[in-house]
């Protein structure tokens, strides 16, 4: 296995720049994954690092080694498609091993590496079937066994998960991590699922019309987005964005917002000293549904919990968590309560923030108030 370095990575098709200056760095062993909406360049990014895209300046590192230019074939890297690209025609030990056998492997070498992988991804019972005969998550195994075969230094998989129905995706998802986990392996994944990204990485970076958002561990995405739109991309409910006012309050500041019956709501911020450069003005509020709670369900250990009544407009239980749904700022806000909390639709109900989780954006910029 290998780091894998990209800096000041452009790729243009014509005067249409498509990736702008990324500049990625992941360890040996590391898991990245390229998230974004579609068209931000995620898979046209993963393609350079494939070889199968030129770049148009910058360079891709494997260990201390430049691949910027080399053939696919030279670059020591598999690949798992979206499509997964097994050959119709051949049963799935044929699939598996037919790389191998192009590169001139021995017999009982092949045979080997085919029972080591199979018993890995419990496969060992489909190896005399064709693909026509498997289901969608069988296909996908084939497909990442044959990449396994191979040993490269890095694997890339190109949304592998996204012709899965939705419990397939949550298994094979935590088969990548349990199969990640045991190799040690370095792989540059590419989804549009948040949760995928979240979930599955050691390393994340999100991406928008070809511009690097922001690179960090998940916690670093989730908890300290750097602008709004990694703030309302990351997350499933996305983070509140509401708008409001900065106000003095005593030696520090606090922040007024409007609520569903037309009242203000002043929450204390302590110790945010770049908020007195807002004094008076509109910022955007930022707060995840965990952290905006019923107050049995707040954390106890937090001091920076501050309790609001709210008008409640929807209720949305969801089997292990209830979410209610409030008017902020003028837009709708969603809170994420326990499974059992007593809360009725158009009633006024208390409402705990934890304004420890809070975060501020300017709404000019879109970037982070730190």
């Amino acid at each position: 296995m290998a780091s894998l370095t990209i800096e000041n990575l452009h790729k243009s098709y014509g005067s249409v720049e498509v990736l702008k200056g990324i500049d990625i760095e992941i360890e040996d062993g590391g898991f990245l994954v390229l998230v974004g909406p579609s068209g931000c360049g995620k898979s046209t990014l993963l393609n350079t690092i494939a070889g199968l895209e030129d770049i148009t300046s910058g360079d891709i590192r494997i260990g201390d080694r430049s691949v910027a230019g080399l053939h696919p074939s030279k670059r020591d890297i598999a690949m798992v498609f979206q499509s997964y690209a097994l050959y119709p025609n051949m049963s799935v030990a044929q699939n598996i091993s037919f790389g191998m056998e192009i590169r001139g492997i021995d017999k009982a070498s092949r045979e080997k590496a085919i029972r080591d992988v199979a018993d890995m991804l419990q496969i060992g019972q489909l190896l005399d079937r064709k693909p026509s005969q498997l289901s969608g998550g069988q296909r996908q195994r084939v497909a990442m066994g044959r990449a396994l075969v191979r040993d490269p230094m890095v694997f890339l998989f190109d949304e592998p998960l996204s012709n899965l129905d939705a419990k397939l995706r949550v298994d094979m998802r935590t088969e990548i991590k349990r199969l990640h986990q045991r190799m040690g392996t370095t792989i540059v994944y590419v989804t549009h699922d948040q949760i995928e990204a979240l979930t599955l990485a050691t390393k994340i970076a999100v991406l928008k019309d070809g511009i690097l958002q922001q690179f960090g561990t998940p916690a670093e995405i989730y908890n300290d987005p750097s602008n709004m739109f990694v703030a309302d991309f990351m997350g499933s409910p996305s983070m509140n964005l509401i708008e409001a006012t900065v106000a003095k309050n005593g030696s520090d500041h606090a922040i007024e917002l409007e609520s569903a019956d037309g009242s203000s709501l002043s929450l204390p911020v302590n110790g945010l000293a770049s908020l007195a450069d807002y004094a008076g003005r509109k910022i955007v509020f930022g707060i995840r549904p965990e952290a905006l709670t019923d107050p049995e369900g707040a954390d106890r250990n937090e001091t920076r919990v501050v309790e609001q009544s709210c008008l409640i407009e929807v209720v949305e239980p969801a089997g292990s968590d209830t979410f209610a749904v409030t008017r902020l700022g003028g837009k709708e806000a969603i809170a994420r309560l326990r499974a059992d909390a007593k809360i009725e639709p158009n009633q006024q109900a208390r409402l705990a923030f934890n304004m420890a989780k809070a975060v501020f954006f300017d709404p000019e910029s879109t970037n982070r108030i730190h």
